[in-house]
């Protein structure tokens, strides 16, 4: 037992960022192959480390008896809410491919929907069914194998059997030595490979995958419990829109401590949280001395601000078009701006606070560097490094919650 934990324990250095922290947080196994509950994602993508005390090597076992139980409380899409996941809390099971799937539903823009449903319809015929959806399987796979490197092959075996539920030959994928090793997006990824699939072997393999993998969670809840059911593009959009709105409730709830605001530094202490800034100290004694006066930020200004985050490749282009990408901007640029890429209206008092957190120098302008260069690291969630951010209570926080409990 304790040579296979030291095994286990090994294959972290095989491991990717993304695939390290699946492992650390998933805590089912099934038949060789990890997969997290609703809870382990929620806790993936809104903590640092999971709450409960578990090493990935230390994942409970369970039957199949056991996995049918879960996957019966699972609800249909049209019963979908944006308390999905945390209505499930351990009822379920979620796959790695579908881990790096829901990753990429967090940084999408509305917009962007219909592209994602467009990427899995191959047929074209406004539906996906579950055969295309598995196409998401292979996608994956096929761009991990294709990035690992020469090494152990056993342990990379062993990796493989965890993450993707089968042994997968390696002779054919793995890169000759010199070749490009630059990885793009899971989405580029999807984006790319997807259109392709009726042309490739995907779609032939995803009718063995449909045969061999066991159902999920997303799976059941998709397509049913027997598979045979069609997802359209109103309740795929409904379950994206859902899933975002629900882990930004989490995010808001936690510091709002039942309120129905969070104060300007809980929200600096939210957008700094992912990021590698330095100094971040600064930014807080920079937001306390410019915000004398406490007003809060209240869940639409927090969910606005997040749905203009995932515009920010447009936000760019946009202050490229506009010839701000070389100078600061002032407040009134920068809401024209976001509302003229992303159509998202920020508060006056949003804008103001964003600018107190970054405005480092204190000339009321924001340059590309003091922001976007910021937030961009932001939007990975944690996969370039996460730094804990000490909080500190201040005199007016006390005072505010104090009269709120009354």
């Amino acid at each position: 037992v304790t040579e296979n934990r030291s095994d286990l324990e090994d294959l972290h250095l095989y491991a990717t960022p993304r695939e390290q922290r699946f492992r650390r947080f998933a805590s089912l196994e099934f038949e060789g192959q990890l997969f997290m509950t609703p809870y382990d994602f929620i806790q993936a993508v809104t903590s640092d480390e999971p709450k409960r005390k578990q090493e990935f090597y230390n994942a409970k076992t369970a039957r199949e008896n056991e996995l049918n139980q879960i996957l019966m409380e699972t609800p249909p899409v049209w019963k979908g809410s944006s308390k999905l996941f945390r209505n499930l809390n351990e009822k379920g099971v979620i796959s790695y491919t579908e881990y790096l799937f829901l990753l990429c539903i967090l940084t999408k823009p509305h917009a962007g929907f219909r592209i994602a449903f467009n990427m899995f319809d191959t047929d074209g015929n406004e539906m996906v069914d579950k055969k295309e959806f598995l196409v998401l399987q292979e996608i994956f796979r096929k761009k991990n194998e294709k990035r690992e490197k020469r090494g152990d092959e056993e342990k990379r075996a062993m990796l493989r059997l965890q993450l993707y539920g089968y042994h997968t030959p390696t002779n054919n994928v793995l890169r000759t030595e010199g070749e490009d090793l630059v990885s793009r997006s899971y989405w580029d990824t999807l984006r790319r490979s997807t259109s392709q699939a009726l042309f490739s072997d995907l779609a032939e393999r995803a009718d063995d995958l449909s045969s061999s993998l066991s159902d999920t969670t997303l799976l059941v809840h998709f397509f049913g419990k027997k598979g045979k059911a069609e997802l359209n593009f109103e309740d795929f959009y409904r379950f994206m829109d859902n899933l975002q709105t629900e882990v930004l409730e989490i995010e808001f709830l936690s510091y709002s401590n039942g309120m129905n605001t969070i104060s300007e530094e809980d929200f600096a202490h939210i957008l700094l949280r992912y990021t590698n800034v330095e100094n971040t100290s600064s930014y807080l004694e920079n937001m306390r001395c410019s915000i004398p006066e406490e007003k809060g930020i209240t869940f639409e200004e927090f969910r606005s601000f997040f749905q203009f985050l995932n515009n920010l490749e447009d936000f760019t282009i946009a202050m490229q078009m506009y010839n701000f990408a070389s100078r600061s901007i002032g407040q009134d640029e920068f809401k024209r701006a976001v509302y003229v890429a992303t159509g998202v209206k920020l508060s006056p008092h949003l804008v103001n606070t964003v600018f107190k957190i970054f405005d480092v120098d204190r000339d009321d302008q924001l340059s590309y560097k003091e922001f976007i260069g910021i937030m961009k690291d932001r939007l990975n969630r944690g996969f370039r490094g996460y730094k804990p951010i000490q909080r500190y209570t201040t005199f007016k926080s006390c005072v505010r919650k104090e009269l709120y409990s009354r």
